[in-house]
């Protein structure tokens, strides 16, 4: 007996909007695809801020760092809420998908000129093309979905003014720049917002955002692993391994492993999916965990590199480069914890206070311990919040009526009855 032929992909599907209440809904092929054209622009960002903060350019380094990371960090977030209301993965949508996995490459290729030189050209070519391709999937879902129209042409429109504002911001002169870098960079932010609340809201799925914005923070944090490895490696290769080195190199890897638990030991589903400001809160701040985790990585090869001697920077300079991202991250996923309690929240930003304090103590202590005492931190941060939420199973105070939409054990996505829509807050 045959197997019947496989049905043929069709050419286009109408963009009616996803179910927001979709049952098992998780990332596709095509999405994790397009996710891997970001790790080749991640690494090249951090090479850059590394070879910059080796060279003890601190603020030329982070300067540039913040521009580029925003670039792509706002290219994916806008394709991932796309693709959460609006995938059909039709060929149409993987063609203009695939234009932008090659507006992603040609951002990267632009990398290294921007952090030299501050010559945005390659990059804003990139940028552009990843823009535009999108602004075609928010068109094709203008006509297919009229209930979303008002807020599909919205960011259809908004998104095409503001690039073609990023091509006229290149011919800015120098002084001009900065402030027009920081009009645009609002504008970007801005478009959402408009067209979320002045629209109708399109129709992501909260379960299958929140494992987006998962699976991206493993690429960042791959990216950390990676730079450990090359580092300890070209120490090796030149015989410059010591145990000092060594020690900094396995907490790193503790460091990497304690902040992945602390990311990944709460989900944020039920509480965007309920509070549409919360969302942008959630969502934004995600730009300083991503972009910290990614720094982190170039901080610990700053790090081995200034134990091997092959840096020019002073053991405290390494130590902070190492301190602030690990601080960052901390603190600004403490504040997007859901429920987050005010004792909670303080001893978050101790914690994140004492590691920026080991960084300042490197001096006395030198650099090895400096980073173990770092670790010991987050990982007794990670312990407090562990044993508080199984104390919370153990002795559970009054529980929610089950099926409400507060009910922590219901899966992501589900609000109430089957019958009801997902709750939106304000949408």
């Amino acid at each position: 007996m045959t197997e019947p032929a496989a049905r043929p992909r069709p050419w286009l599907r109408l963009m009616s909007g996803r179910d927001p209440g979709e049952a098992h809904r998780a990332s596709t092929p095509l999405e994790l695809l397009f996710d891997l054209t970001f790790v080749v622009a991640v690494a090249r960002a951090g090479i850059e801020l590394r070879d910059a903060l080796a060279q003890g350019h601190a603020g030329h380094a982070l300067a540039g760092y913040a521009v580029v990371f925003f670039g792509l960090w706002w290219a994916w977030v806008n394709f991932t809420w796309f693709a959460s209301a609006y995938d059909t993965d039709d060929v149409a949508y993987r063609l203009l998908t695939l234009l932008q996995m090659a507006g992603v490459l040609v951002f990267a290729a632009g990398i290294p000129a921007a952090f030299a030189h501050f010559d945005f050209a390659t990059v804003v070519a990139g940028y552009v093309i990843m823009r535009l391709a999108l602004v075609t999937q928010w068109l094709r879902a203008a006509r297919s979905h009229p209930e979303g129209r008002p807020g599909t042409l919205r960011y259809a429109a908004g998104v095409t003014v503001v690039q073609a504002c990023w091509v006229g911001w290149l011919f800015l002169p120098g002084p001009a720049r900065l402030a027009g870098l920081l009009v645009l960079v609002a504008a970007e932010l801005a478009v959402p917002a408009w067209a979320e609340f002045a629209g109708r809201a399109t129709p992501w799925h909260p379960g299958h955002i929140t494992e987006r914005y998962g699976l991206f923070t493993i690429i960042v944090l791959g990216e950390v692993i990676a730079a450990i490895a090359a580092a300890v490696q070209e120490a090796l290769g030149h015989s410059r391994a010591s145990p000092g080195l060594l020690t900094a190199a396995a907490a790193g890897l503790l460091l990497v492993f304690a902040l992945w638990w602390s990311y990944f030991k709460h989900s944020a589903a039920e509480r965007i999916a309920q509070s549409l400001p919360w969302t942008f809160v959630w969502a934004l701040g995600h730009y300083l965990i991503f972009a910290a985790v990614a720094a982190l990585g170039a901080g610990l090869q700053v790090a081995v590199g200034t134990l091997a001697h092959t840096t020019r920077v002073t053991q405290p300079f390494a130590a902070f480069a190492v301190a602030i991202p690990v601080a960052v991250f901390i603190a600004v996923l403490g504040l997007l914890t859901t429920r987050i309690s005010s004792a909670a929240a303080g001893l978050t930003l101790l914690t994140a206070a004492l590691v920026l304090a080991a960084a300042a103590a490197t001096p006395i202590l030198t650099l090895p311990p400096s980073i173990v005492i770092m670790v010991a931190l987050v990982a007794s941060l990670l312990a407090y919040h562990l044993t508080a939420a199984h104390r919370a199973t153990r002795h559970p105070g009054p529980g929610p009526v089950p099926g409400n939409a507060t009910d922590p054990a219901a899966p992501p996505g589900h609000r109430g009855s089957a019958a009801e829509p997902p709750a939106r807050g304000s949408r």
